[in-house]
């Protein structure tokens, strides 16, 4: 006899009723028949708001993606809209990407909300992520949403909510909208549309963001004919805009892997669509060699975030890190800005704390501000709409993730591809490369190394796992990290900070998060955080050492190698 427990059957029970439909209730029945286990992670818990929204695999329950739950944040999102703006007339716009339902899902999502009588602009066909928050400012919406779930396996799916400044919820909007959630009831859910308040849009607002893209992110480049460039959207939304932004900004070498151009949920000739993980950029980096590429860019699903490869002094193509490609970005366009003769020290970039400390070089060097937020570009939004006499120039995370100005407030890969031409080919017009203007950063300001250890945890008993991890790092803190002294310890759930040397203690200004930080005497930087949208602990750690000249890069490069595993083997993490 199968033994369900009490609060799973309740729960269950709930989803048995005529509030849900047919379908739904036969492939209840059959978990509680067949698969209890699937039937529990199904239904243990209810789907949060994390770092980069709500995401999660696709099926039926209170723990999954699919209509009701999808229906539920969107009643309660409507509530919320309408208690902050009682005598507005509201409206939104829905995005999606390439994934499985995605499609369905959004007109579930614009189906609520117009039976709400909140105006909807759904778009026609998938669109990336970063065209969904520039829509929102265009349209003068007062949200957005965005059916997503990233670099996730194909199972997964996912719901971003947007505010009015094209920015992401945070807090206390986030809480006030889970509360509205929590209130409500599946059988309060409006599904029957309004279909004279859903307008469909597409080439408007896609021009009206390519022109965007094509202004913040092109400047006077010389070479942009003799840039050979190789693109690969993985299956995803970016095959929408990228081609046609190089286009209109004037490259005309564009070379697209037509295997993974077709947008396509299974994403087929990847194990992970993810442009972090080199294999995903395998067979881009076949096309380079085949046409000899000067660079590669890969992007994800929903087309925020990028990775880039290059080549090295030795003439092989390289992926570059999140952390390598955001300190090029921001250098170039701080100097761009300088040129241009509009930089002042209230200008500001952007950045997370696990991500390389040398973006505070840069500011310091050129006299401006580095703003550090949570990991999450919604803190980067939330910089730019908290200092609106501040011009932010750009930044970004070390997750591969870039903004080009305030016009887009997410990571935007569209744009960000973009500047990375402009970057490679104004630096191959002055016989040098993408990679050497990166080696030239370390000369002058110190050669910086990151690395990013992600250990997947599944299921209930991964959430334990790696809530035990960080109870057990945060209570028995290390004396010695790679035989160097624990000198701070930054805490961002307590929200206290301790100097161990002189046991000093004061408050940290950014909002409380479950992130740890380790600080040594040797100048090392540890980061240890659950991830807030999958079954992942991840570890950051920051090396450094100088460069004293270009060419002792590879010896220099190899020392921080071995530190960074010397470090690894320390904390136990694999």
């Amino acid at each position: 006899m199968i033994y369900i427990e009490p609060e799973i059957l309740d729960a269950t029970n709930t989803w048995l009723t005529p509030t849900f439909d047919e379908d739904t209730q036969h492939q209840i029945k059959e978990l509680i028949a067949n698969n209890p286990d699937e039937l529990k992670e199904s239904f243990y818990k209810n789907l949060a708001f994390g770092t980069g929204g709500m995401r999660g695999i696709m099926g039926v329950g209170t723990n999954r993606i699919n209509k009701y739950t999808l229906g539920k944040n969107t009643q309660g999102l409507a509530n919320y809209l309408k208690q902050q703006n009682p005598h507005k007339d509201l409206s939104v716009v829905i995005a999606y990407d390439c994934r499985n339902n995605s499609n369905t899902l959004a007109k579930v999502v614009a189906n609520v909300f117009s039976a709400n009588n909140i105006k909807v602009y759904l778009f026609s066909e998938l669109r990336p992520t970063p065209e969904l928050s520039f829509a929102v400012k265009h349209l003068d919406c007062d949200c957005g949403i965005v059916l997503t779930a990233s670099h996730n396996p194909p199972e997964y799916n996912g719901y971003k909510v947007y505010w009015a400044d094209g920015g992401q919820i945070v807090p206390p909007q986030d809480t006030e909208i889970i509360e509205t959630i929590n209130d409500i009831d599946y059988t309060d859910i409006k599904f029957d549309a309004n279909e004279d308040l859903i307008e469909i849009i597409d080439q408007d607002i896609d021009n009206a963001f390519i022109n965007a893209s094509v202004k913040n992110g092109s400047f006077q480049g010389t070479e942009r004919d003799n840039l050979n460039i190789v693109f690969t959207s993985l299956h995803g939304t970016s095959i929408t805009t990228i081609p046609e932004t190089l286009k209109r900004a004037g490259y005309k070498n564009v070379h697209i892997v037509e295997e993974q151009a077709e947008p396509d949920g299974n994403f087929p000739t990847v194990k992970s669509p993810n442009p972090e993980e080199p294999e995903a950029l395998e067979m881009a980096m076949k096309l380079a060699h085949k046409v000899n590429a000067d660079i590669v860019i890969g992007t994800d699903p929903d087309s925020d975030r990028l990775g880039i490869a290059v080549r090295n002094h030795k003439n092989e193509m390289v992926l570059l890190n999140g952390n390598q490609t955001m300190i090029v970005m921001t250098d170039f366009l701080i100097g761009q800005w300088l040129k241009q003769g509009k930089l002042s020290d209230t200008d500001f970039i952007g950045s997370t704390i696990v991500s390389t400390p040398m973006m505070q070089e840069l500011a310091n060097y050129y006299g401006i501000e580095c703003k550090v937020g949570l990991t999450g570009f919604k803190w980067i939004a939330k910089m730019i709409k908290d200092f609106p006499k501040q011009a932010f120039i750009g930044g970004g995370e070390e997750s591969f993730g870039f903004m080009v100005g305030d016009f887009v407030r997410d990571k935007d890969a569209v744009t960000a591809t973009l500047l990375a031409c402009e970057i490679a080919s104004q630096a191959k017009s002055n016989n040098s490369t993408f990679y050497n203007e990166l080696l030239k950063l370390y000369e002058k300001h110190g050669c910086y190394k990151e690395h990013l250890v992600s250990l997947t945890k599944k299921g209930i008993s991964g959430a334990e796992e790696i809530k035990q991890m960080m109870i057990d790092f945060r209570n028995n803190p290390p004396a010695t990290i790679n035989n160097s002294k624990v000198v701070l310890l930054e805490d961002y759930q307590s929200g206290t900070a301790k100097d161990l040397l002189n046991d000093k203690e004061w408050k940290l200004e950014i909002p409380k998060s479950n992130v740890l930080i380790y600080y040594t005497e040797d100048g090392s930087k540890i980061a240890c955080r659950p991830s807030g949208t999958e079954p992942k602990i991840k570890f950051y750690m920051s090396v450094k050492d100088t460069l004293d000249d270009i060419t002792d890069f590879e010896k220099v490069n190899s020392e921080l190698d071995n530190k960074i595993a010397e470090i690894s083997n320390d904390l136990k993490i694999h």
